[in-house]
């Protein structure tokens, strides 16, 4: 049997016992610390990826919205074009209908007894001028023209008596606005201007 004997000194055999201990905790922590390290690497690089796919998609998806907002603004402006021409169109029309009723209604709105010599129109207001047998039936006229859904505020401007062939006429001018739309439509027009005449 072989006896060992130890001739270092025992402390020093622990001492180094421990070294070694602590040598294989430090490599064990450093290996555990780079096992953290590269699971968080990899955590944190997947999750940039993840974002960089979202940011990638929500780019996308705004160049898709602008590119409908573009559209949207192409067909609203292509809707403006037409709602435009619309206007046009149903203003021809109704210009087109109102001169029918104009013509109409002064046929219609004329009293026996009266003649019509001239008709001026500027815009909206129509100059008429003709011959009476009386100053009665001037009345009557500018009451029908008055009562007259296409016409309102008509207004004598001049009147004047002459004797032709010892027959007493009387020479007007009166002035009276049309409408676009009967007064059913639009309603009663404000009637401001009263009734005046200028009698030579």
């Amino acid at each position: 049997m072989t006896t060992h004997i130890n001739l270092r000194d025992w402390r020093q055999e622990r001492r180094k016992k421990r070294k070694e201990r602590f040598a294989a905790s430090m490599g064990l922590g450093v290996l555990v610390a780079a096992v953290v390290v590269g699971i968080a690497y990899m955590a944190v690089d997947s999750q940039l990826n993840n974002q960089n796919a979202r940011n990638t998609y929500l780019r996308q998806q705004i160049q898709e919205m602008d590119q409908k907002i573009k559209e949207i603004q192409e067909l609203e402006r292509v809707r403006s074009n037409l709602l435009a021409r619309m206007r046009v169109i149903e203003s021809l029309q109704a210009s087109r209908s109102a001169g029918v009723h104009f013509f109409d209604e002064i046929v219609n709105t004329l009293p026996e007894g009266v003649n019509i010599t001239s008709l001026k129109q500027a815009g909206p207001m129509v100059t008429i001028d003709g011959v009476a047998d009386s100053n009665g039936r001037i009345s009557t006229y500018m009451k029908n023209l008055d009562a007259s859904i296409w016409f309102e505020n008509p207004r004598l401007v001049v009147i004047k008596s002459n004797e032709k062939d010892r027959r007493r006429k009387s020479e007007f001018q009166l002035q009276v606005k049309t409408l676009t739309k009967p007064k059913s439509a639009t309603g009663t027009a404000d009637s401001d201007d009263s009734e005046q005449g200028v009698i030579e």
